[in-house]
């Protein structure tokens, strides 16, 4: 983790950081096609093969690595995935799942955390890092607007949510919810990461 370089959107930062919502929240829909496809193909987690795709995306957007620590902005320069996961009791737990660039090895450590979380008690993983995003499958319905909650203006992490897949003609759509600290992040950043996840989800195209 290194020093962020905020001087270009320093009054930005400045005048949301004491807000008391700082957050903006967009719903954007993403075609996933042909990545589903792909997972039927090759047997593998939908879940995890988009939440991989999300995590490579955020990286290439600076903004998105951004935190706050004791008023200053730091780069995370990697992002993980702090998702939640569902008990039987239909309750759930927050994990932490480690990035890997290797899609193999993530997948991974989503089956060790889902482990963790089936055989604890506990809520919350035992690191509570800010280098991840908080983020939710919510495979029972689609959604066009969202809202998630945060811990205020000391909370820089970015927040998404994952809709249920839903058809529209031909194509096979899912809603991401993205929620930003608007001190750090602006819909222009936001707009870069979905055309490079839009990309991410295109690779297995014919």
């Amino acid at each position: 983790m290194k020093k962020a370089n905020i001087e270009s959107r320093r009054l930005i930062f400045e005048h949301f950081k004491n807000f008391h919502d700082p957050y903006f929240g967009v719903v954007i829909p993403f075609d996933v096609t042909a990545l589903y496809e792909a997972c039927k193909t090759k047997q593998e987690s939908f879940f995890a093969r988009y939440l991989h795709d999300v995590l490579k995306a955020l990286m290439t957007v600076e903004n998105f690595r951004w935190r706050i620590i004791d008023g200053e902005v730091f780069d995370c320069e990697v992002i993980h995935a702090s998702a939640t996961m569902a008990r039987e009791d239909h309750t759930f737990a927050c994990s932490y799942v480690e990035f890997d660039t290797d899609f193999s090895l993530f997948q991974e450590n989503i089956e060790r955390e889902k482990k963790r979380v089936l055989t604890t008690k506990t809520f919350l993983p035992p690191e509570n890092r800010l280098d991840c995003i908080h983020c939710s499958a919510l495979p029972w319905f689609k959604f066009t607007g969202h809202k998630e909650p945060h811990f205020g203006t000391s909370d820089s992490v970015p927040k998404l949510a994952f809709s249920k897949t839903y058809k529209e003609k031909d194509r096979l759509m899912m809603n991401i919810a993205v929620n930003a600290h608007h001190g750090l992040v602006d819909g222009y950043h936001v707009g870069l990461f979905s055309r490079e996840l839009q990309k991410n989800f295109d690779i297995f195209k014919d």
